[in-house]
């Protein structure tokens, strides 16, 4: 969704000509190509533990979020806000923009469309850890949710692993059942189901606004990965203490993990190794094959940046 460019000032005595950004959404960048920005900024040597944290203001409407970032060529910001009543008027829960910046000036050269740059750059999140967390021969995802991002995430786990069935769990039949049939058409053998589906899953992805656990974590077989990215908030998780307390744990960083990760704090993992997503990509980590792997992502700037810096390059 691309509206007319737009001009911005240079302050004056500045030598350059005037810069010029749009207004834009992600353009054709694909899963896979926001998966390697991802990547790439962490083998560049960045450290997601350092990383600006994320300022939440709450306001009538729900939640106004403050996402800044800097590395590298560009330095950015997303301002989002989180409206748990707008699906009900049929509009998006997340809004926002982000406003991308040339690094050594911090003059603005783009500005995105915050819902769909975030609608891209958490699946590709997902897929960065779980091209390393989950089987090789993963066949069997069960997707957990039927909005935007359960359909980014599928989209991005079938450009990692040879998915062949999908098994869709959500609260609303409708929803779920296009979910389904979008799998369908995707070449899946695709269904609707509960929670018990996890028991025969390769690969569990929960991506959904509950605040409770969605599945019995005891019936997640000992070589399944699982991610749950639907909150950053303390008290609230997708997920039980039995699978934290039975799986390796990874996150994007343990510091921002303690703070909003309440799939982690509400089951207690005080003293227990985690491991953050730098450490994962580098190859410094433990992937073990005998338990599950947990992967519990809560969105950070610098990811959102990397994705940003992709779109403008050539979206």
């Amino acid at each position: 969704m691309t509206s007319s460019d737009a001009n911005y000032s240079v302050p004056p005595g500045t030598a350059t000509e005037p810069l010029r950004y749009a207004v834009s959404g992600t353009g054709s960048v694909t899963p896979a190509r926001a998966a390697g920005a991802v990547e790439r900024m962490l083998l560049d040597g960045f450290d997601p533990e350092a990383a600006p944290v994320r300022t939440g203001v709450p306001v009538p409407a729900g939640e106004l979020l403050m996402m800044p970032a800097a590395a590298g060529r560009y330095a950015g910001v997303k301002i989002a806000g989180v409206a748990p009543a707008n699906p009900g008027r049929g509009l998006p829960r997340i809004t926002g923009s982000y406003l991308l910046l040339d690094g050594p000036t911090l003059q603005p050269v783009a500005l995105l469309d915050g819902a769909a740059l975030t609608a891209l750059r958490t699946p590709a999140v997902t897929a960065v850890a779980l091209r390393r967390l989950a089987p090789p021969e993963a066949a069997h995802l069960v997707l957990f949710g039927a909005g935007p991002q359960a359909y980014g995430h599928l989209d991005a786990l079938l450009a990692i692993r040879p998915l062949t069935r999908l098994t869709v769990v959500a609260r609303s039949a409708g929803p779920a059942e296009a979910l389904a049939a979008y799998g369908q058409g995707l070449g899946l053998a695709a269904s609707v189901g509960g929670p018990e589906a996890v028991a025969a899953a390769d690969v569990v992805v929960c991506c959904t606004t509950a605040r409770t656990p969605l599945f019995d974590g005891a019936l997640v077989p000992a070589h399944a990965a699982v991610a749950a990215v639907g909150s950053h908030e303390p008290d609230a998780r997708e997920v039980d203490a039995a699978l934290v307390g039975r799986a390796e744990l990874y996150v994007e960083a343990r510091a921002v993990a303690a703070r909003e990760a309440g799939d982690l704090i509400m089951a207690g993992v005080s003293g227990r190794q985690v491991w953050n997503l730098a450490e994962l990509v580098r190859g410094d980590v433990h992937v073990p094959a005998d338990r599950p792997r947990f992967f519990k992502s809560v969105g950070m700037a610098w990811e959102d940046l990397a994705v940003a810096a992709e779109v403008h390059a050539g979206g």
